[in-house]
């Protein structure tokens, strides 16, 4: 929040932090990737269904062999696990290593900095009035709630695109790749995004990146073709670029105006921050435990390699209907974020006046 009072400064900072986030999370999406590939080469997943019926068939016929070919496809699959299992304890160590080290380097580059802004004054506020003040403040509570169900929607499809390739749509061959065309989209588009909200301002940029997603979700859902598919990952990508890269980019804009609003309550940016995090991270829960419920009512199983109409059904709902819902009842309560880009320029003003 202090590496700079400057808010065009800050917001470049934010973008290039947000650009290396993305870029880390490409990184980790190919390290993984490349670890645990030799996992699924080959085939293991065995219909119980069709091992039954190939069971009696060959005992109606006299076919002795069955059991043994049965108890050699188990001896196969448990391999399979075995060597799943190793690989993934690998990719956990290597990306758990890499964690490590960056966060060694934050702890040890990062320096903090006292408030420049506010007064003076040995009055200290116990953490629960500035609580209530933060949780008080309007356009906190209208950003916090808007990007809340944004983030649901993005959790949505994120956490339910593996299952929607696999089952609702032919496309579990590609999957990866599509993974990586987004990361690419989202990383790429950093840098636009950035001048398009210094030039049109970062609510008209909330708008206009975050519904850009919405008509091509619905694409894919009912174009279901390998063409669409990256098509829509690349739009995705911008999507996502500016669900992450905007609300870092307005949130130290609400601080400012917190601190105009209270001038002698000093020290509350990590009660902004981290419940705002907490908030998003409540919305990734949201969305997992609504994909697994209505799953689990779709009849979803785990250990089948073919699942039910509803199920792909389920998941239509899910990457398309779902959120869609969400980003639009978030786009509503952000038209009330009172923060435009000209308060921004009076809150500027009134914050170098006060310096």
């Amino acid at each position: 929040m202090f590496l700079s009072t400057d808010q065009k400064e800050r917001d470049s900072a934010t973008a290039y932090r947000m650009t290396l986030e993305i870029l880390g999370t490409l990184a980790g999406a190919a390290i993984q990737g490349q670890i645990v590939a030799s996992a699924h080469m080959r085939k293991h997943c065995l219909d119980p269904g069709n091992a039954t019926a190939a069971a009696a068939a060959a005992g109606y016929l006299g076919n002795n062999g069955s059991g043994a070919e049965i108890v050699k496809s188990e001896v196969h699959s448990m391999d399979f696990l075995s060597h799943s299992k190793e690989v993934y304890m690998i990719a956990a160590g290597v990306v758990g290593g890499v964690f490590l080290v960056c966060t060694v380097v934050m702890f040890l580059g990062v320096r903090e900095r006292d408030d420049p802004y506010t007064a003076k004054t040995e009055k200290q506020i116990p953490f629960y009035q500035a609580f209530v003040l933060v949780m008080r403040h309007g356009p906190y509570l209208t950003l916090t709630a808007a990007f809340l169900f944004v983030t649901v929607a993005i959790q949505l499809v994120q956490s339910n695109f593996v299952l929607f390739c696999t089952y609702a749509v032919d496309l579990k061959d590609h999957f990866q790749n599509i993974v990586m065309t987004i990361l690419v989209s989202a990383v790429v588009s950093i840098p636009m995004w950035q001048w398009f909200l210094q030039r049109f301002g970062k609510k008209t940029a909330a708008f206009c990146g975050i519904s850009w997603i919405m008509p091509f979700t619905l694409m894919l859902v009912f174009i279901p073709y390998v063409v669409v598919a990256y098509v829509v990952a690349v739009a995705s990508g911008l999507s996502v670029a500016a669900s992450l890269l905007l609300p870092w980019s307005m949130l130290p804009d609400v601080v400012d105006d917190f601190r105009l609003a209270n001038p002698y309550s000093k020290g509350h940016e990590a009660i902004f921050y981290s419940f705002y995090v907490f908030f998003t991270k409540f919305a990734s829960g949201i969305s997992l435990g609504v994909s697994t419920l209505c799953l689990q009512f779709a009849g979803y199983d785990t250990s089948s390699c073919k699942q039910k109409p509803a199920v792909a059904y389920t998941l239509k709902l899910l990457i398309g209907a779902a959120p869609v819902a969400f980003i639009i009842t978030g786009l509503v309560i952000l038209i009330l974020y009172p923060i435009s880009e000209d308060v921004r320029l009076r809150n500027r003003t009134c914050l170098e006046e006060l310096r």
